[in-house]
């Protein structure tokens, strides 16, 4: 799969950066992960996920757990897990209809970034459900292209603390307080412990 298309090329014309737009794409952008690129994603604890629908409407979900929680399966395989949200499936319905997808990886502490670009599938009896705590379904991406980023423009943040909320084997995680507002509470899932939870007006 080609990097550019001849809307890049315009920019990149405008700007006189096609050179260094080809010279990056050719010794930095890989459709495989190789040993550094599966490293570092396998040690965030959150990724920016982009979607279209079949129309073409982006969104952009933000995805965070523990480190580890997005897995490298192999050179051109990712996976990671779809956590209970707020019911939307904005992004899982996105991919449904059109599976390219955008993943950013970020470190705000060094600062870094990888940028993975791949087609999405999902499995309702994908095997690694059961292996990773929390999960309702798994998203697997198989990759297009793999490339790090200029981390310049990254501002320099400390992790203070992970959220209470990520799924952890054998422990209940916390209510949100939105799903125990009277205008949520009444309509949540049938299975959903906030649904008998005291209620927060």
């Amino acid at each position: 799969m080609d990097t550019f298309n001849e809307d890049h090329r315009f920019y990149q014309d405008r700007f006189d950066t096609r050179r260094i737009a080809d010279r990056i794409d050719e010794l930095l952008v890989q459709a495989t992960i190789d040993e550094h690129a599966k490293r570092f994603i396998e040690s965030r604890d959150m990724f920016f996920l982009a979607t279209c629908d079949a129309e073409g409407n982006p969104q952009c979900s933000y995805k965070g757990g523990d480190p580890g929680f997005v897995r490298v399966l192999d050179e051109r395989t990712l996976a990671f897990p779809v956590y209970d949200g707020n019911g939307m499936y904005l992004s899982l319905g996105n991919i449904r209809a059109h599976p390219a997808v955008g993943m950013l990886f970020i470190d705000f502490q060094s600062p870094n970034r990888t940028r993975v670009n791949g087609i999405a599938s999902v499995d309702e009896n994908d095997p690694l459900v059961a292996a990773m705590p929390g999960a309702q379904l798994v998203v697997r991406v198989r990759t297009t292209h793999v490339f790090p980023n200029c981390g310049r423009y990254i501002h320099k943040f400390q992790l203070v603390e992970r959220s209470p909320f990520v799924p952890h084997a054998d422990v209940d995680a916390p209510i949100p307080d939105w799903k125990r507002m009277t205008w949520a509470q009444d309509y949540l899932p049938e299975h959903d412990p906030a649904r008998s939870a005291d209620p927060l007006v």
